[in-house]
């Protein structure tokens, strides 16, 4: 589904935010991303995302080769994938319907086929009730709910989430991480960047930690004992 080879991300002033990164996930695998502040995470997840393009070396998402993707390419290319942000990125003049329904609307589908789509998604996070709503009116973890609805609505094959329960409790962020596990479970490839360790730790999924711009650790290959 993804592979890194050699890859280097650099920015003006020489900043190398990934350095020589080499690793693969498998399509169906759910992943953590994690390490400290600046170790990378982001980055990395943009660069799968083509938000932003890699320095050097090679980006294989579904088998394509990210590095020869034209700039009109890209739109298509994303709608195979959604993203979760920790900011939720909401927009809070619309209903939560409306702001889920965000994606489809872009694409075309028909008024009928959205309605469908988007209460199978607010159900599946549990906020079918609240389709009405305007997001000032929820709390933090159900903003995040409405931000993973809107990205799994396309029903993507990909979920990128960066820091998704940063502002959330941790009973809160252990629900979230759960709706990620069961969109897992029905063969979503789902990376998640996080650095809260105690998460990490109640979900028996592959880990791979980054720091000093490298890849420091994959408990696919070895022992997963974090610190």
């Amino acid at each position: 589904m993804i592979e890194f080879s050699n890859v280097i991300k650099r920015y003006p002033g020489g900043h190398e935010a990934l350095s020589n990164l080499s690793f693969r996930v498998a399509a169906g695998e759910m992943v953590f991303l994690t390490g400290h502040s600046g170790a990378g995470k982001s980055t990395l997840l943009k660069l799968i995302a083509l938000i932003e393009r890699a320095t050097r070396g090679q980006i294989l998402v579904d088998r394509k080769n990210l590095g020869q993707m034209s700039p009109r390419a890209i739109p298509h290319f994303r709608r195979t994938m959604g993203i979760v942000f920790q900011d939720h990125n909401l927009l809070f003049d619309r209903s939560v319907f409306e702001n889920v329904a965000l994606p489809l609307v872009i694409t075309g589908v028909r008024h009928r086929e959205i309605g469908r789509r988007v209460r199978a998604a607010l159900d599946k996070v549990g906020l079918l009730n609240k389709e009405k709503h305007l997001p000032i009116a929820l709390s933090t973890g159900e903003q995040q709910r409405v931000g993973i609805a809107r990205a799994v609505v396309n029903r993507p094959k990909l979920l990128l989430a960066d820091e998704p329960t940063g502002n959330l409790d941790p009973e809160l962020s252990a629900e979230i991480m759960r709706i990620f596990q069961d969109f897992n479970s029905i063969g979503t490839t789902v990376i998640v960047a996080t650095h809260d360790v105690s998460i990490i730790e109640k979900f028996s999924v592959r880990v791979l930690k980054l720091g000093q711009s490298q890849l420091l650790a994959d408990s696919a290959a070895e022992d997963r004992r974090w610190t």
